[in-house]
């Protein structure tokens, strides 16, 4: 009886160092959009987060919005986006909180080098997006619920006019996909600095249009309302990271094509609004 009990007390020893040695590392899903995704900014940045906090970064690239919706359907922990309309309106109906705008860039309009609707000498992007449709030349969009596409939209409709059905090229893509199409239909996007900057040497295309407030693209970092327990803590390790740990000098010290593309969020400034801006003087990465 002594033996037998003995070796039930062996077996579940073991079962139970088995079922430790079978237990997951501890990890966090995150929804980007595919902007920040092509930039190389995460694949740079992030093993140095894996390596300091022992927890695996699983990232999700998708629009801005599609990243709001997957937040909704918890089916990720934190989010990194460049949306501030979708990112108030996720506030607002209490899907997010713990809202931090961690650093900013801006767009850029590129298109052929030889530059058709002549927006190199546009008065300012809306100017630029005019000069487009007026000339008929043909645009590449995202056509997706991204913050560019919707960054888009903004700029058509203060242009009051839009490229007629045949000029306006719906790529259903990411950034990188947008820029390929632009390229080989000679035709001018809008495109994230970092993006650009990372694909610019397999590209003929040119930026033609940059600067402004317009242009101005502000990137934020939250969590899904609601989180409990280890999946809250590693949620919130990353987002710290990002927003006042080592993450931040990480993502001054990253370049795309020998540029600097993205700057940190100055110590100090207001961040925790979807309408929060970094002074004008620092507005603007170039």
């Amino acid at each position: 009886m002594m033996r037998r009990v003995l070796l039930v007390s062996v077996v579940s020893v073991r079962l139970v160092a088995f079922a430790a040695c079978q237990r997951q590392p501890p990890r966090v899903r995150m929804a980007t959009t595919t902007s920040v995704e092509n930039s190389g900014l995460l694949a740079a940045t992030l093993p140095a987060f894996e390596q300091s906090s022992q927890i695996t970064v699983e990232v999700l690239p998708v629009g801005s919005g599609q990243a709001m919706n997957l937040l909704k359907r918890g089916e990720v922990a934190v989010g990194l986006t460049h949306d501030p309309a979708a990112e108030a309106a996720a506030l607002a109906a209490g899907v997010i909180t713990g809202y931090r705008k961690i650093m900013f860039n801006d767009f850029v309009v590129v298109g052929p080098p030889d530059d058709p609707a002549d927006i190199a000498h546009a008065s300012n992007a809306v100017d630029a997006f005019a000069r487009i449709a007026a000339s008929n030349s043909p645009f590449a969009s995202r056509g997706d619920s991204s913050g560019t596409f919707a960054r888009e939209q903004e700029l058509w409709t203060l242009a009051k006019r839009r490229p007629s059905a045949s000029n306006l090229l719906d790529t259903g893509q990411g950034m990188g996909g947008t820029l390929r199409v632009a390229n080989e239909r000679s035709a001018y996007t809008l495109t994230d600095r970092a993006t650009f900057e990372q694909f610019r040497s397999s590209l003929r295309l040119a930026p033609l249009c940059e600067g402004g407030t317009e242009l101005l693209n502000t990137y934020a970092i939250f969590v899904r309302t609601g989180l409990q327990g280890d999946q809250r803590a590693n949620a919130e390790a990353l987002t710290q990271w990002f927003a006042d740990g080592d993450g931040r000098q990480r993502v001054a010290d990253f370049v795309a094509h020998g540029q600097h593309v993205f700057g940190i969020w100055p110590t100090g400034t207001p961040r925790n609004s979807p309408t929060d801006r970094p002074p004008l003087e620092l507005a603007h990465v170039r």
